[in-house]
């Protein structure tokens, strides 16, 4: 919730940081769009670590270095300042403390048949931290200024502490993974990129953080030009957050009794859906709040079903691992959307072109899904 909470809402300070800063959209969205890419490429790295020495201190050390991130952003006044405490340090931090290290932590606690609705609860929380810090962080800069807000940032990644003790202090359950043969990490990962579905998955998972990042860095700014006011980003965003707790949970059900290609192929085909939807509609506050909660309920629902899809082709031993290399995928398309909304708005004065690349890409990711070679959902007296 914290780790998340914190990183989705990071496109509230857009607007903050340009009027204080006299940097252009560009600078700040180049910023936003490393710490899209660092927080995937801390993913593998966080995992490998989480599968060798457990998740513990990986958990702690990354929201150290999310704090620190957040606490130094208000000293910086340059794009590089910036590209230091929120392109590396705050994605750091938050990288290390979310998906990878966590599915992978509960997959070797749990049997094979709750690692669905496992993900899915941990993936709720994310969502839930979206939902809760929107609107707050939103209100606070209002009132106490961007700088305050980043500072009470670093004040709830430090509070937080107390909980990477906590969700690991159980004894870990009898090793699941027992059973599968240990030929070593490097050789794992070299399986992996083999494995023609595993890089279908990536294709796929690559579209997802393209989409992810454009929204979550400048919906604000696409409200803003619609001239509403800047609350109306918030809570879409907060209505993202609150819609994808429902998905996401529905999604590790989902993973129970339906192969997990059709699930996301399902969800990414939703989401041209909506867009084309979007953008033949009035930009009224009503028509944000909809789109919004229409897109949060595949938001980041992706997770449980291409979780456990590399958990199928590759056994949960090094999961946390290459699931990690697969959410470095999606940030590689995260840098991206970020990166080339912040490009659009300067050359073309609106995001037009980025919807429509946005809901071509999100249709493609439907059909990449398709050919992945994945089991059948076994049955439940089998699974028993």
């Amino acid at each position: 919730m914290v780790t998340m909470g914190v990183r989705q809402s990071l496109g509230l300070f857009v607007s903050p940081l340009m009027t204080s800063t006299g940097l252009g959209i560009a600078t700040i969205s180049f910023a936003l769009a490393i710490g899209q890419f660092t927080w995937g490429a801390i993913q593998p790295i966080a995992g490998g670590l989480a599968d060798r020495f457990g998740p513990r201190a990986v958990l702690i050390g990354g929201l150290v270095v999310m704090a620190l991130g957040s606490a130094i952003t208000p000293f910086m006044t340059s794009g590089f300042g910036f590209a230091v405490s929120l392109g590396l340090l705050s994605a750091i931090g938050s990288g290390a403390g979310s998906f990878s290290v966590l599915i992978g932590a509960a997959a070797r606690r749990l049997p094979a048949v709750a690692h669905g609705a496992a993900a899915g609860v941990i993936n709720a929380g994310g969502s839930f931290g979206q939902f809760v810090f929107a609107p707050i962080l939103q209100k606070l800069i209002q009132t106490i200024g961007w700088m305050g807000a980043m500072w009470t940032m670093a004040l709830v990644a430090l509070a937080a502490l107390p909980l990477a003790g906590k969700v690991t202090q159980q004894a870990e359950a009898p090793a699941q993974h027992m059973g599968e043969p240990d030929s070593g990490v490097l050789k794992a990962v070299g399986a992996s990129l083999k494995d023609p579905s595993y890089l279908l998955l990536h294709a796929g998972f690559f579209t997802c953080g393209f989409h992810i990042a454009f929204l979550v860095t400048h919906l604000p700014g696409e409200v803003r030009i619609c001239g509403l006011p800047p609350s109306v980003a918030s809570w879409s965003l907060a209505i993202i957050g609150l819609a994808n707790i429902f998905g996401s949970l529905y999604a590790g059900l989902c993973v129970a009794k339906y192969r997990s290609k059709y699930i996301l192929a399902v969800m990414y085909g939703s989401r041209a859906l909506l867009i084309a939807w979007y953008l033949l509609m009035p930009r009224t506050q009503l028509t944000y709040y909809l789109f919004a909660a229409g897109l949060g309920f595949t938001w980041l629902a992706t997770v449980p079903p291409t979780a456990a899809i590399v958990g199928k082709l590759f056994g949960v031993r090094y999961l946390a691992t290459l699931f990690g290399m697969t959410l470095f995928s999606h940030q590689l398309g995260g840098f991206f959307g970020a990166y080339l909304g912040g490009l659009a708005i300067m050359r073309f004065g609106d995001y037009s072109w980025m919807w429509y690349a946005d809901m071509g890409l999100a249709a493609l990711a439907a059909l990449v899904n398709l050919p992945i070679r994945e089991m059948p959902v076994a049955k439940p007296l089998a699974a028993a």
